[in-house]
C-alpha cells in the first residue's frame, strides 16, 4: 500500500467496497428487474474496471500485477459459487471474461492516467 495518512480508512473503505460485491453477487434479493438483453456484462464491466481503479489508487504502480490478480481470483470465486449455488443465480463465463474485460480497462486507465490517485486526495483534503 502506498504511504498514506489514513491508511486505516482507506482500508475499511476497500473491504467495505469487495464486501458489497460479493454480497450483490451472491445475495438472493427478489424477481431480476426487466433490463435489456447482456446489460449485465456492463455491470460486471462498470464494476471490476472501478475496483480495478480504487486498488491501483491505493498501491505502487510495480504492485498492480496484485490487483489484476486478486480481482481476477474475486471475479473467478464468485462465478463459480453463483454456479454451485442453483438457486437463482448462474455462474457465466460471459461474466468472467466481462470481469476481465472491466479490470483491463481499469488498470490501463491507470497506468495512463488515474494511478496512485489516493495520497493525490489526502493532500488535496489535508489543504480544505
Amino acid at each position: 500500500m502506498l504511504p498514506l495518512a489514513h491508511a486505516p480508512a482507506w482500508l475499511v473503505a476497500s473491504l467495505v467496497l469487495v464486501a458489497g460485491v460479493v454480497i450483490g453477487s451472491l445475495a438472493l434479493i427478489g424477481p431480476d428487474l426487466p433490463l435489456p438483453t447482456h446489460f449485465d456484462k456492463l455491470e460486471h464491466l462498470v464494476v471490476y474496471a472501478a475496483l480495478a481503479l480504487w486498488f491501483t489508487g491505493l498501491v505502487q504502480r510495480r504492485h498492480y500485477w496484485a490487483v489484476v490478480l486478486g480481482l481476477a481470483v474475486l471475479g473467478l470465486t464468485l462465478e463459480y459459487l453463483q454456479f454451485e449455488m442453483r438457486r437463482g443465480r448462474m455462474g457465466d463465463p460471459w461474466d468472467m471474461a466481462a470481469n476481465l474485460l472491466g479490470i483491463a480497462a481499469g488498470v490501463t486507465l491507470a497506468v495512463t492516467r488515474t494511478g496512485g490517485w489516493a495520497p493525490k486526495v489526502e493532500a488535496w483534503l489535508s489543504r480544505n
